[in-house]
């Protein structure tokens, strides 16, 4: 079955759905450890999480970068993530979604979130042709993230180092075996509207 161009892929259960986010380890230490996130975590700056880990992996080199060596996946409320996307503005102006450009700049500005539709990746991190949904929390959303919608946050680092040693080693199936196992998420069929383009 081919996948459709845009589509939220996530592990999830029936009342949560597990995002992911990488940090220096200052923060993404004690946020693993106490499950919320630390006094140096800046609420009022704009988050993005992201449902798919290879997407991630893409994002903080399989947690090399600097300032993204800890790589966390942190499982939240099905029903937070879905305020988000219902509150969310596209992050870039669509011709023909929009009324006019001054309009979704203003809703762009009012909005608590945000969406990009980014290449999905592959094991080798190669863009796939199908898109994965990032999703940037800021204000209200930041906020509930941190505070509400947190179920659990686990330090997921040695599973990325896991895998991209086995990709260096060239044993894609043992690694693709080793991947969250994201499967569409469920979402009524006007949901994505708004955020389609």
């Amino acid at each position: 079955m081919e996948e459709p161009l845009r589509r939220i892929r996530a592990l999830h259960t029936a009342s949560t759905i597990t995002v992911y986010q990488a940090y220096r380890p200052e923060i993404g230490g004690p946020a693993a450890r106490n499950g919320r996130f630390p006094a140096a975590w800046k609420p009022d700056r704009m988050t993005w999480i992201k449902p798919s880990f290879l997407w991630m992996m893409y994002r903080c080199g399989w947690g090399m970068k600097e300032g993204q060596e800890t790589v966390l996946a942190v499982e939240i409320t099905r029903d937070g993530f879905d305020w988000a996307l219902r509150n969310a503005c596209l992050s870039h102006y669509v011709r023909g979604l929009h009324p006019d450009r001054a309009t979704w700049q203003r809703d762009l500005k009012r909005a608590p979130a945000r969406v990009q539709w980014d290449p999905e990746r592959d094991l080798h991190l190669r863009p796939l042709p199908h898109r994965s949904l990032q999703l940037g929390l800021s204000g209200e959303a930041s906020a509930r993230y941190a505070n509400e919608w947190i179920v659990s946050i686990s330090d997921v680092t040695p599973l990325a180092h896991e895998i991209h040693s086995l990709v260096r080693a060239d044993e894609l199936g043992l690694a693709a075996a080793l991947l969250p196992e994201e499967r569409p998420y469920p979402l009524a069929s006007d949901q994505l509207g708004h955020l389609a383009a």
